[in-house]
């Protein structure tokens, strides 16, 4: 499973991502002092460390002086909005740089964003009671397997690895059937309602007017 380190020194703010990115199927620790940060550091792998600058012990900069050499991708989550922070921020060779307060939704988004770009996407997927195994092929609800067509599996894994982000039909339908997208066309929709069924997902796989559909976890 992917590990993320937060480092922020408002609990509560740890606790709000700890949350959502628990429930978009991370693992996560966190800590409240820069010091402590480093230890861990020391200590654990991660693979993502979301990283605030102004913090007791050791700020958000001497940090990431000290694991740029580890080559662990870095985003700053901070209330320092001056345009040279940011400019040094990612000078130091942080990935991206997010000025709070934030969507929760946003950080998600980018949080995957960067993984992907490390390649580090996990061959386990989750959301609420349904698992993929990426490498198994395999599909359980509850722990229970789940029987689904090649289509209603591609586009599966297409809603997990994108959760709470609107997916456009063309999108979907070129991924998946490899071919351009038809509009008067009803096989996306009918395999779409066969995969709500399935994984009972009715109020969770919703369409998006204009667009698509998304799936909120």
């Amino acid at each position: 499973m992917i590990k993320i380190l937060i480092v922020d020194d408002e609990k509560p703010i740890c606790d709000l991502i700890d949350i959502n990115l628990s429930a978009a199927g991370y693992h996560c620790c966190s800590v409240q002092d820069g010091l402590a940060a480093i230890d861990l550091i020391e200590k654990e792998d991660f693979d993502l460390i979301l990283l605030d600058i102004m913090l007791p012990g050791a700020d958000g900069f001497d940090i990431m002086e000290y694991i740029r050499p580890l080559k662990i991708p870095v985003i700053f989550i901070t209330a320092k909005h001056d345009v040279h922070d940011k400019v040094r921020g990612l000078k130091l060779g942080a990935e991206d740089y997010l000025v709070k307060p934030f969507e929760v939704l946003e950080l998600v988004a980018r949080v995957e964003v960067v993984l992907r770009r490390y390649h580090k996407t996990d061959q386990i997927l989750s959301a609420g009671d349904v698992t993929v195994d990426l490498e198994a092929l395999t599909v359980t609800k509850a722990g229970k397997p789940v029987i689904l067509t090649n289509k209603e599996y591609g586009l599966l894994v297409l809603f997990m690895q994108n959760k709470n982000v609107a997916l456009f039909k063309e999108t979907l339908y070129e991924k998946v059937w490899k071919d351009e997208y038809i509009a008067d066309s009803r096989t996306l929709e009918l395999h779409v309602q066969r995969l709500r069924r399935k994984m009972g997902w009715e109020k969770n796989l919703v369409a998006v007017y204009k667009v698509g559909y998304r799936l909120e976890i």
